[in-house]
């Protein structure tokens, strides 16, 4: 008789080929000048580094000039909530922040460093990252649940004067904003007259909304586990009492599926199931963003028998909703000018550059921008640049 294979004993992670390519991590430190000789030893090092440190003494601003820190982002997580694996931890989560790290080097040329924290107070987060901040150019703050991410972004802009951006929040939002803008120019609807339903009221929910409505879509109703969100409605936490006032201007209460007749645009962003009979209630052209991954809340496919534009978070369909789209360029930008904030004006501009790419080539399933399209990074750091400056939120 063969031998049966024991359950409890180690698989051979090799035999999975993405465990080789992480072996020993996917980043590395390098040095930007060489140490050849005693000479470049006294420079680099002591005692021509003595000099360098009392000028920043007398005058803090040439840190920025004579240090790293004007070009280099900290990517901060606690773990809690990392892709669609949840609360795995600040270990598991580095897999992940080394790969945030990798895509700012390889899509907008941004140096960054991933911390993942062994904390998850929000006071305890802030005051960390308020500590290390001296460090560097930039806050990304990534993968941190709601609604707790709200309260630490707020805080750090609040006490830091250098960019803090939570992609989860943003990144999701700016390109959610600019393949809505196109899918609306596609189907002949101007955003102001658009009604939209938002499944899921976390981080990206509530982020998506917003900047919908600072671009001037016509109505929103978002949702959570509990059903649609309104003024008044029991057990709101302050950050749903604050988006409840901006949105769901005709007061509907019930079900998403029940917000969604005659509805122009569904935005999914809950992990949930929407039915096929509910997105045939939608209004004529509709358009349905099913972002939820690794399965969409209604899968493309059935989607598209009802909806003229549709989008996903998934590279293997048309129209992939990716933050990578955003970050590594508006980082870039806002760096290049030493932004001391990331503005919402800022963001819209992201977002409009990104829409302005697809231009005349507008199709159906072409809303937005690949992530390899090498004009991306190029366009959203010149529009982010500009606006920092239009803003005078720069320094240089």
């Amino acid at each position: 008789m063969a031998a049966q294979s024991n359950p409890t004993e180690p698989r051979n992670l090799d035999d999975d080929p993405a465990f080789p390519l992480h072996r020993g991590g996917k980043l590395e430190m390098r040095s930007t000048i060489p140490v050849r000789n005693k000479e470049d030893l006294s420079l680099a090092y002591t005692p021509g580094v003595a000099r360098v440190c009392t000028a920043i003494a007398d005058r803090p601003e040439l840190a920025h000039e004579y240090t790293w820190t004007s070009k280099v982002v900290a990517v901060v997580t606690d773990g809690t909530a990392v892709l669609g694996l949840g609360d795995i931890g600040p270990a598991a989560s580095m897999p992940v922040m080394e790969g945030k790290s990798l895509l700012f080097k390889e899509f907008a040329d941004v140096d960054s460093v991933p911390i993942a924290l062994s904390c998850t107070g929000v006071d305890e987060i802030v005051d960390t990252v308020i500590r290390m901040a001296p460090s560097f150019g930039g806050i990304n703050l990534e993968d941190i649940s709601a609604p707790r991410c709200f309260e630490i972004e707020e805080r750090l802009r609040d006490a830091l004067d250098i960019p803090v951006f939570h992609d989860d929040q943003h990144g999701t939002a700016i390109v959610a904003l600019a393949a809505l803008t196109n899918a609306a120019r596609f189907v002949g609807k101007p955003l102001s007259e658009l009604r939209a339903v938002v499944a899921g009221a976390g981080a990206s929910g509530i982020a998506v909304s917003q900047i919908l409505i600072e671009a001037g879509i016509g109505d929103i109703a978002l949702s959570d586990s509990k059903g649609l969100i309104y003024e008044g409605r029991d057990g709101l936490n302050p950050i749903k009492q604050r988006i409840a006032a901006i949105t769901n201007r005709t007061g509907l209460k019930g079900s998403t599926e029940e917000a969604l007749k005659g509805a122009d645009v569904f935005i999914g962003l809950s992990g949930s199931t929407v039915q096929e009979s509910c997105v045939a209630t939608m209004s004529d052209n509709a358009i349905v963003f099913a972002l939820s991954n690794p399965t969409p809340e209604v899968h493309p496919e059935v989607a598209r028998r009802h909806a003229k534009v549709v989008a996903t978070g998934r590279s293997d369909f048309p129209n992939q909703i990716n933050n990578v789209l955003a970050f590594p360029g508006i980082f870039r930008g806002a760096l290049d000018v030493r932004a001391h904030s990331i503005t919402e004006g800022m963001k819209l501009a992201a977002a409009n550059a990104l829409a302005d790419i697809v231009g005349g080539d507008l199709t159906a399933d072409y809303v937005i921008p690949g992530p390899f399209d090498d004009r991306v990074a190029p366009a959203v750091t010149a529009a982010v640049a500009e606006q920092a400056r239009k803003e005078g939120v720069n320094r240089v």
